[in-house]
């Protein structure tokens, strides 16, 4: 294989796909990255056997496919100055990559080792604004499991439904649910797409423009956005019936200020217990009193105005769960609504009905 291309032209796809390469080491080739000729353009491809991702480069290479170490071609690129032409020619199980004075041999493996996802067998698809899906990922994922026995709730759900796409996640203390509407009628839908997964699709749609096309198989989901191909196997499992969680009928509402609360918790919780994160939250007529102790007898309280008429109530939190709602909701107020001590808290922005959190209460 042989080309020529200019240092920022190859350094923003491989940073696109270099976090689908595989860190552990199980297999070498994981680690590489596959360059190939396709209908004369330059696509590299990075895996982890369930995750893969390719992204198109608009020159056309001569010669055969080959695989070169993924991260350190990342780091190479990096280090070269801007405006660098690179040069790349392969001989002898080698890649030369010269760039001014700069010269760098990389060992290669053979292509045909290379792991690529085979066919996968689209049965329905849906367009939808990169914003819109990016928003509605970044506000629910941080409720993702994370390596829970119950592996279906170690991944984003995803819903498909008569012109909505909801995504719900939850790790069995809190959850977090968003809808954006998209064009298309017909659909149902639902898959659990795993939290690497994830975690590397927000990484590419914060640096994509555009429409994102999502394509859905048995096993598979794929993303298309502009030059990049997103494939990441699903979870296979059910998940759970996130509509029986999400508190109806809770009468006592109590609105408040989202900063001056963030604010609030975050200083409370330094003199929280270490390990489990707890926090008291007492509602009165018009005001919270936020208070945090830990096993050194050190405690912090604070009080701050909220709009709120219904009957004291005293309810324990882990603090961390409360701050990552108030750090996903955008809004200037935010609705906390309540029943009892010990009923789970409904978490809602006034401005909008498409994003639901639920915490669920600890004992103290």
């Amino acid at each position: 294989m042989k080309f020529k291309i200019q240092r920022e032209v190859l350094l923003k796809p491989i940073q696109q796909i270099v976090g689908a390469v595989e860190r552990r080491q199980t297999m070498p080739i994981l680690s590489n990255f596959l360059l190939r000729n396709v209908n004369g353009h330059l696509v590299i491809t990075a895996t982890d056997l369930e995750l893969e991702v390719s992204a198109m480069v608009d020159i056309a290479p001569e010669g055969d496919a080959i695989t070169v170490p993924g991260r350190k071609l990342l780091d190479i690129c990096k280090s070269l100055p801007e405006g660098n032409e690179l040069n790349f020619s392969h001989h002898d199980n080698k890649l030369e990559l010269k760039s001014g004075k700069s010269r760098f041999t990389l060992a290669t493996l053979p292509a045909s080792e290379f792991p690529l996802v085979d066919g996968v067998e689209i049965d329905e698809s849906l367009l939808i604004d990169k914003e819109q899906l990016h928003s509605l990922i970044e506000d629910t994922s941080f409720a993702m499991a994370q390596q829970d026995v119950r592996y279906y709730l170690n991944g984003l759900m995803l819903e498909a439904k008569e012109g909505m796409l909801r995504a719900v996640a939850t790790d069995g203390h809190r959850l977090s649910m968003a809808d954006t509407q998209f064009d298309a009628d017909g659909m149902d839908r639902q898959v659990i797409v795993p939290k690497k997964a994830v975690q590397e699709f927000m990484r590419i749609l914060a640096t994509s423009e555009g429409k994102v096309e999502l394509l859905f198989s048995q096993n598979h989901l794929q993303a298309n956005l502009n030059n990049v191909r997103f494939v990441t196997k699903l979870i296979d499992g059910k998940f759970p019936d996130y509509q029986r969680v999400i508190p109806e009928g809770h009468q006592y509402i109590a609105g408040i200020e989202r900063d001056t609360l963030r604010a609030s918790l975050m200083r409370t919780s330094i003199l929280s217990n270490e390990k489990y994160r707890g926090i008291r939250l007492s509602f009165f007529k018009n005001s919270l009193k936020i208070q945090a102790h830990n096993p050194e007898q050190e405690e912090a309280e604070e009080v701050i105005d909220v709009n709120y008429d219904g009957p004291e109530i005293e309810i324990g939190f882990n603090v961390s769960y409360l701050i990552d709602v108030l750090n996903s909701i955008k809004s200037e107020a935010v609705n906390f609504y309540l029943q009892d001590t010990n009923s789970s808290l409904l978490i809602v922005s006034p401005d909008t009905e498409h994003r639901k959190y639920v915490v669920m209460p600890m004992r103290l």
